[in-house]
């Protein structure tokens, strides 16, 4: 029996998150410039947004492009701007074919214009898609977010629109970029690394975690499906303990 048979599709996470993590260090094995591991990263993307399809994953966010990334040089930026621009005319037909929704967070204000252009067109081509959202995470980093959401909470307070004592969990959930988005079951990171670097920090307080050695140009739909073989063998408590989840 395959991995992908092995699945339960009935006990799948609602909302799927990866930090695509490794694609230099794949093309520097290989004595490769940096960016041939993000092109090749970008067809494991390809793979992946397949795969999450086929089984019905709902919500599947990619952690693409972070404020940070905006440090690294100014020519491998802007060849990940363009790569951003070409893989986006390039995956037009996926996301139709799949009837998937293409979405961004982030602030998408500091990409260059023809990449929020592009990107605008194929978020309006796809809107009414409906069997899968895809997140792209871009110039995104989440305490940026819970800063934005804090000064505009605070402005509505000042001008009496919130009252103090209002402010709770939905408040907040719909002032971030993911407002439209349930909060993470499970978040993924490849390539050995065990860290979040600022990604999705409020929305993955109770997710599931799962690393793996694997770099991202090399992941797979096998890798993939063993990640959501591993969470649907885990035992999410959510503060409660066995015995109550058992009553």
């Amino acid at each position: 029996m395959s991995t992908q048979d092995q699945i339960d599709t009935t006990k799948l996470p609602n909302h799927l998150a990866i930090i695509m993590d490794g694609n230099g260090r794949w093309a520097k094995q290989k004595g490769m410039f940096r960016f041939k591991g993000h092109e090749t990263g970008s067809k494991a993307v390809r793979e992946i947004v397949e795969g999450c399809a086929e089984i019905g994953v709902p919500f599947l966010t990619l952690y693409a492009f972070s404020n940070e990334n905006w440090n690294r040089p100014k020519m491998e930026v802007e060849l990940l701007m363009k790569l951003l621009v070409s893989s986006l005319k390039k995956e037009i037909k996926t996301l139709q074919d799949n009837s998937i929704k293409l979405n961004a967070i982030g602030d998408l204000g500091a990409l260059p214009p023809k990449a929020r252009a592009e990107l605008q067109k194929v978020m309006d081509l796809t809107k009414d898609n409906k069997r899968m959202t895809l997140t792209l995470a871009l110039s995104y980093g989440s305490r940026q977010e819970i800063i934005k959401t804090i000064k505009e909470i605070s402005l509505k307070v000042k001008n009496n629109l919130i009252s103090r004592d209002d402010i709770d969990e939905t408040v907040i959930n719909n002032h971030l970029y993911t407002q439209n988005l349930p909060d993470v079951d499970l978040l993924i990171r490849t390539s050995g690394e065990q860290r979040i670097s600022n990604f999705l920090l409020w929305q993955i307080a109770y997710a599931e975690l799962y690393f793996t050695e694997t770099l991202w140009p090399d992941y797979t739909k096998e890798h993939l499906f063993a990640a959501i073989l591993n969470y649907q063998n885990r035992e999410r408590r959510f503060g409660k303990t066995s015995e109550q989840l058992n009553q």
